[in-house]
């Protein structure tokens, strides 16, 4: 086979260098494990930014996949299909909601949601035309659209692609007062990360999401989780929110929804929100074909059973008490099996360190690594990983 330079070779000269990949070229992975071309085997300590929930290639969603491909794969939403009607009520269920909007990137369900607040708060609420506004918060990320950049706070991800879509008010994450200055008769929804995970996975105050929910309900807005990165297990219970027993008017799932073998996303309401579109006003060829509700129906059937968040929250505390006992940090962030790390120095020289001793992980915004492990690993994993994690920041002190 050829060596991991031919590859990288080959994705330097005809790939579009919109991401910066560490130098591994990964040909096979199990479970937390992943293996290169040359044969070296690497703990996974970031399954694809949570979208490897379950490990890779679970059996159960691998063998609910390869049933559907010997059946249907799509068909568009032209016609239905046998695996339509029950992936929606399985996962309306799931959430405690009416109705599912699916759709395929994470990116996608946002922009969803975004037409949705709007087409609610003109039709239901009685915004006049053309003049929502839909409240988010510093340090948001929700995407890379026009339409999203437009209210990040990210100069990477911002920067070159104006003009921006009006319509959004941003306002210091974790800030209650800020909300509520904020909200007046054209708002008519609240977008927020429950944890923000590219910016460091940053949980907000205690209370934070109650003070919301209780802040869209008496202002007449709908609430927003944005649980893609954050829900379906990674925390320690299914949706982020939980933790604080909050209930928003609007899920946005993705990632792990689609076990990691397709990409699948979904908008989860009450009728009375999604209940505003009519046939062609919304749609994706691909959104809610076979295969994807096939895995995404195996992904609800594995959620239900609780085993996964327990995981997450029992693994979880220990991976946070051993790193906090790690020295030359400066901060630990997170909940459950989701940690971020912030450092004196270069994060991204630690996650090259850290490669060379078997372990990935991925820094972002230049002094933070970001930890999100499978759920299906273990606890002597753990503690390898932050073995070589310690002996690889030693090795950038010297």
């Amino acid at each position: 086979m050829p060596d991991t330079a031919y590859f990288r070779g080959l994705s330097e000269a005809y790939s579009a260098h919109n991401y910066h990949p560490l130098p591994v070229v990964v040909t096979e992975a199990q479970g937390a494990w992943v293996t290169d071309v040359a044969g070296n085997r690497y703990l996974d300590m970031l399954s694809a930014y949570g979208a490897v929930n379950f490990g890779h290639r679970h059996p159960r969603l691998i063998a609910a996949a390869k049933r559907q491909l010997d059946r249907v794969t799509l068909v568009s939403r032209a016609f239905d299909h046998d695996q339509f009607g029950p992936f929606m009520r399985e996962l309306a269920q799931l959430c405690g909601k009416d109705m599912v909007l699916p759709m395929n990137s994470g990116a996608e369900a946002v922009e969803t949601a975004l037409k949705t607040a709007r087409k609610w708060g003109y039709e239901v609420k009685g915004v006049p035309a053309d003049e929502a506004v839909i409240i988010t918060f510093q340090g948001n990320f929700h995407g890379r659209t026009t339409t999203i950049v437009s209210f990040s706070d990210d100069p990477v991800a911002r920067n070159s692609f104006g003009p921006f879509t009006p319509g959004f008010r941003t306002v210091p994450y974790g800030d209650i007062e800020a909300l509520r200055a904020a909200v007046d008769d054209r708002t008519v929804a609240v977008l927020l990360e429950p944890i923000q995970g590219e910016a460091g996975v940053n949980v907000p105050p205690s209370g934070f999401l109650t003070a919301v929910r209780r802040l869209c309900t008496a202002a007449g807005i709908l609430m927003i989780d944005d649980e893609i990165q954050a829900g379906l297990g990674r925390t320690g219970a299914t949706f982020a929110a939980d933790h604080e027993n909050v209930v928003p008017d609007i899920y946005l799932l993705g990632k792990a929804l689609g076990g990691g073998i397709v990409p699948v996303s979904a908008v989860v309401a009450d009728a009375d929100i999604l209940g505003v579109f009519r046939p062609g006003q919304h749609g994706s060829t691909f959104g809610g074909n076979p295969l994807a509700c096939a895995v995404g129906r195996e992904v609800v059937a594995m959620l239900r059973t609780g085993e996964f968040q327990d995981r997450a929250r029992e693994l979880g505390a220990h991976l946070h008490a051993r790193l906090g006992a790690l020295p030359d940090v400066k901060a630990v962030t997170g909940r459950g099996l989701w940690a971020g790390l912030q450092l004196d120095g270069d994060a991204r020289r630690v996650s090259e360190r850290l490669l060379t001793r078997g372990v990935l992980a991925k820094e972002t915004h230049g002094t933070i690594i970001r930890l999100a492990p499978p759920l299906v690993i273990d606890r002597d994993e753990i503690d390898t990983a932050l073995e070589q994690l310690a002996a690889a920041m030693a090795e950038r002190d010297r």
